[in-house]
């Protein structure tokens, strides 16, 4: 029949308007005779438009009725069709989703009536609406048939929305089943010989073991066998071998009705190299002495599906204790990581960025990390024993190992991936997990998940989304550190009793289990979610905090901040979930004194330790401490709080710097210690003078703006003398500075000096007001005249006395000049003047180079403290700081105008010119600068310990034992550490007697 046009070009608007591509083809099916009754039908063109792919379904549908039987049959399909909605619905959404199925209808057209019923047993079948439905198979092609009838109403419950992606994967698994008991069936029947002489159970694995099959997936399983009463046990073996191997055929190989899907044993012992079936005894023996990580994985999803199923539960009661035993295994979370990474390193490049299953954020990652929590975690608690990723993942949400956020995160990406498996296999029925890259199968899949406005976009913008989750949250839940030490402990310690509690203590050797315990106790008892992620963490962080050398106060400040945190939303969710958190904090505060000091003062802090948005243990930029602390200075309401604010500041940026020294110097599972000390030494003296000098630049500025406004009558110059200078500042070190100033322009110089002597008194005393704050000390003692003379003095004021009465001692000082605050040009200009002084043009004079050995030699017979040790001191002894400082600054003196790389106020950085403008050799060099290192290393250990500074090695034992931690010695160890600085110092020494001493003069 020719339509008219006007009345064709209002069809075809229509059909597009209904999601048709092509919309003349599908007019033509629309004119064919099958349908001709309905072309006009509203009700027929709506439900294929909700469909998938409208010209698919269409397509499908004429196809069906073309294979209708009789006239009668075809006029059956059609009114049933239009009369009722469900059938109308599920048909017509399988034809739009799965050109498969379409075919199995077209072979068998009665089959569309198994979507008719519309009953509750029909909603949700289970194994046993499955089995009936297949019953009537008695051979391999009519259980192919039923089957596929079996998945077609799996399918119309699926693409319609009646089950959800959870649902629909159970009832795969269900089906799987039903058809694994029908295959055995089929082979016994075939084999009743066989049957008689052996108990034969199948054991699912895997996703059907899981209970959450694909649409096309080879089905895992495991085979048991026994002997029947009076058979030998090797001719059942062989029996059942001969059972399991014909079942095995039945589902997986190609009729005329295609296959149904292959059945993998190689899950098996010994794999595809091990026996098919075994004993139950010969599984136990394996798994007990061969078995690998992987395996006792697999075996999380066990369940026992066909055959003698009181023999499979005896295999899954047998196994479970090995399975929750697995993460005592050595090296099991790593194994399991490693496992990881290689299935995703084994991907073609070209399938990376379409992988489903396999591919970074996919579904195994979801998998994997879900599984790795259930086997640490389920030892001690039964209710993440489940084989369901999605029950598993409940189930760890509500123990409070898994964030509720995170974990609904992860379901949502999760069920969303699922889905688009289900699609895409749907389609052909054929086994997939890649993401098609043709437009019309992209368009296909979208509508079929509910995107209808640019389908093909938002199924790309979905599937990055979702991806992008899953790749986020699985680098928090899988690789967290928290989970390799949970996994070494003794059975029973993931989640603390009392009982179990004191006994690790007194074996991980704190000193007062009691006090311990009233700690454990006040933090982990209760049933809050809080109480019960603190009983998650405190088992790994005792076996940290035994790491140090004082575990006691470890736990004693870990409970501090606890209480001071414990009412925050993220102080616990930063610890479970932000990688080495946890252990980066156990670290600190089992050190030593400052960093949990520091910390107590501001507890929030610890946010520091993570490693998302708290901003890390990295080094702040001087400019922008300079930037936070000028702003705070801005808001605040006088002189005094905004030196409060500066303080604070410089508070936690000590804590930063510290926290990143002890970090790096102890390491962490995920990050050995740093091995290159002199990286250390040189990052914690950078930090903590870059942190000063911003300090000062704040109080400067705070001090001004309090007493003068903007306008004070004279130009102001802060220059950093000694390790300050140098850029070499330690934790427990004064600011050793220089104060200059020049009148402003028409300012009286009496006027412009009584203003600049106001500025450093009142600096001087807001920085040292008692506080929460450490107190920052200035020491202006390097100045002309030292404590003789003014505190501040004018540059012409300088250059008078440099020029006059300058001594030798005060060139030496002025090597290590550097302005660090105030005027720019005022500071630069002062650096001309003593230029010339430091680095003077003819070098130094004999009897300079005499009195510079004088004055080291009187400062080592008088100020070494009485009863010092002075091979153990770290700053005036032979080979200590004093020595390789004094020796370099000789050559800068001596050789700085000829060698400009000399030219520095850093000690390694000289080192490193005088070795190569060829001043000593390499090898002296190397010496000098391990020495300076590691009594650098030793002072800043010592106030890290101690919370107060210090030149020499402690003599409290545990004090000792916790330098020796933070320099790389372990417990029991302090000995070897003495010994080795001695060493170190003497090589030193000898190298400062040559080269500076000259008792080999060069």
């Amino acid at each position: 029949m020719t339509a008219a046009p006007g009345r064709r070009s209002s069809t075809f608007t229509r059909l597009l308007r209904h999601g048709f591509t092509d919309a003349s083809a599908a007019e033509r099916l629309l004119d064919s005779p099958e349908l001709a009754p309905l072309r006009d039908d509203p009700v027929l063109l709506e439900a294929l438009g909700a469909t998938a792919d409208p010209d698919l379904a269409l397509l499908g549908l004429v196809r069906l009725l073309e294979a209708q039987q009789s006239p009668g049959a075809r006029r059956e399909l059609l009114d049933t069709l239009i009369a009722a909605k469900p059938l109308r619905d599920r048909l017509l959404g399988v034809l739009g989703a799965s050109t498969a199925l379409a075919d199995h209808l077209t072979r068998h057209p009665d089959d569309w009536q198994a979507l008719v019923m519309y009953e509750a047993y029909d909603l949700h079948p289970g194994v046993e609406e499955f089995e009936a439905g297949l019953a009537e198979a008695d051979d391999p092609v009519s259980l192919r048939v039923a089957y596929r009838r079996c998945l077609l109403s799996i399918a119309a419950r699926d693409v319609c929305g009646t089950t959800g992606v959870a649902e629909s994967a159970a009832e795969l698994a269900d089906l799987a089943t039903a058809t694994l008991r029908a295959a055995l069936g089929i082979a016994e029947a075939a084999a009743p010989q066989d049957t008689g002489l052996c108990r034969l159970a199948v054991i699912a694995m895997g996703k059907c073991g899981g209970h959450e099959l694909n649409y096309v997936s080879d089905v895992d399983v495991i085979f048991v066998g026994e002997a029947t009463e009076g058979t030998d046990e090797t001719k059942a073996v062989r029996a059942a071998t001969r059972l399991a191997s014909h079942m095995m055929r039945i589902c997986s190989e190609t009729t005329v009705e295609g296959s149904i899907w292959p059945v993998d044993a190689n899950l098996r012992p010994e794999g595809r190299n091990g026996p098919l079936v075994r004993t139950l005894s010969s599984h136990l023996a394996y798994y007990q002495r061969w078995a690998k990580t992987w395996e006792f994985q697999a075996l999380l999803k066990a369940r026992p599906v066909a055959g003698d199923l009181d023999l499979g539960e005896e295999y899954v009661a047998a196994v479970q204790p090995l399975v929750w035993k697995a993460a005592e295994r050595e090296n099991f979370v790593p194994d399991v990581q490693k496992m990881r990474r290689r299935v995703v390193e084994n991907i073609p490049v070209a399938e990376v960025d379409r992988q489903l299953k396999l591919g970074p954020g996919g579904l195994r990652d979801v998998e994997f990390a879900v599984q790795l929590l259930q086997l640490v975690h389920g030892r001690a608690d039964t209710s993440l024993r489940s084989g369901t990723t999605l029950d598993a993942l409940r189930a760890l949400a509500a123990g409070g190992y898994v964030g509720r956020s995170d974990a609904a995160q992860l379901d949502e990406a999760y069920r969303f991936l699922r889905s688009l498996e289900h699609r895409i296999q749907l389609f052909r029925l054929r086994r997939t997990h890649l993401l098609p890259e043709d437009e019309a199968d992209l368009r296909r899949i979208g509508r079929s998940l509910g995107l209808r406005t640019d389908p093909v976009a938002d199924l790309r913008r979905e599937w990055r989304r979702h991806t992008g989750v899953v790749r986020r949250l699985h680098e928090k839940l899988f690789y967290r550190p928290l989970l390799d030490a949970v996994a070494q402990l003794a059975t029973g310690e993931a989640r603390l009793s009392t009982e179990a509690a004191r006994e690790r203590m007194v074996a991980l050797g704190y000193a007062d289990p009691a006090s311990a315990l009233r700690h454990l106790e006040a933090l982990a008892s209760g049933v809050t979610r809080k109480a019960a992620i603190q009983r998650t963490l405190l088992p790994v962080l005792l076996g940290w905090f035994a790491d140090s050398a004082d575990p006691d106060a470890g736990l004693l400040n870990f409970r501090k901040v606890s209480d001071a945190l414990g009412k925050t939303p993220w102080y616990l969710r930063l610890l479970r979930d932000e990688g080495a958190a946890a252990q980066n904090l156990a670290r600190v505060l089992s050190a030593g004194r400052l960093a949990p000091d520091l910390l107590m003062r501001a507890p929030e802090a610890v946010a520091l330790l993570g490693d998302g948005d708290g901003g890390g243990l990295e080094p702040r930029p001087r400019a922008h401490l300079e930037q936070e602390i000028y702003a705070a200075v801005k808001r605040a309401d006088g002189g005094a709080q905004a030196v409060t604010a500066a303080r604070g500041v410089r508070r936690r940026e000590l804590f930063r710097t510290a926290a990143a020294d002890i970090v790096g110097s102890y390491g962490t599972e995920e990050q050995p210690a740093e091995a290159d000390q002199g990286a250390l030494v040189d990052r914690v003296g950078g930090a903590v003078s870059d942190l000063t000098a911003a300090t000062l630049a704040g109080t400067l500025r705070a001090v001004v703006r309090d007493g003068w406004g903007d306008d004070l009558p004279t130009r102001f110059a802060i220059i950093g003398m000694g390790r300050f200078g140098g850029h070499e500042l330690g934790y427990g070190s004064d600011a050793d500075v220089l104060f200059v100033h020049e009148p402003c322009d028409g300012v009286d110089e009496r006027e412009a000096s009584q203003a600049a002597n106001k500025v450093v008194s009142e600096m001087r005393r807001l920085l040292q007001i008692p506080s929460a704050d450490p107190p920052l000390l200035i020491d202006a003692d390097l100045r002309p005249e030292g404590k003789s003379g003014p505190m501040v003095r004018t540059l012409t004021s300088y250059e008078a006395y440099y020029r006059r009465w300058a001594l030798t001692w005060e060139s030496h000082a002025l090597l290590r000049a550097e302005p660090v605050a105030g005027d720019e040009e005022l500071g630069r200009r002062f650096i001309e003047l003593v230029d010339p002084l430091r680095y003077p043009a003819d070098g130094l004079a004999d009897e300079a180079v005499r009195e510079i050995r004088r004055l080291k030699a009187r400062m080592e017979s008088e100020r070494l403290p009485r009863g010092a040790d002075p091979k153990l001191h770290a700053k005036l002894g032979p080979g200590g700081l004093s020595d390789v400082e004094w020796t370099v600054q000789l050559m800068q003196l001596r050789h700085g105008s000829a060698e400009p790389g000399l030219r520095t106020t850093r000690t390694r950085e000289a080192l490193a010119a005088a070795r190569a403008a060829g001043l000593m050799r390499e090898e002296d060099a190397a010496i000098l600068d391990e020495a300076w290192v590691l009594a650098t290393r030793v002072r800043n250990a010592v106030m890290l310990v101690r919370g107060r500074a210090g030149d020499t090695f402690p003599t409290e034992p545990r004090e000792l034992a916790a330098v020796g931690r933070y320099l790389g010695y372990g417990p029991g160890h302090a000995g070897d550490m003495l010994d080795a600085y001695r060493r170190t110092a003497r090589r030193a020494r000898g190298v400062v007697e040559e080269l500076f001493y000259g008792i080999a003069e060069r």
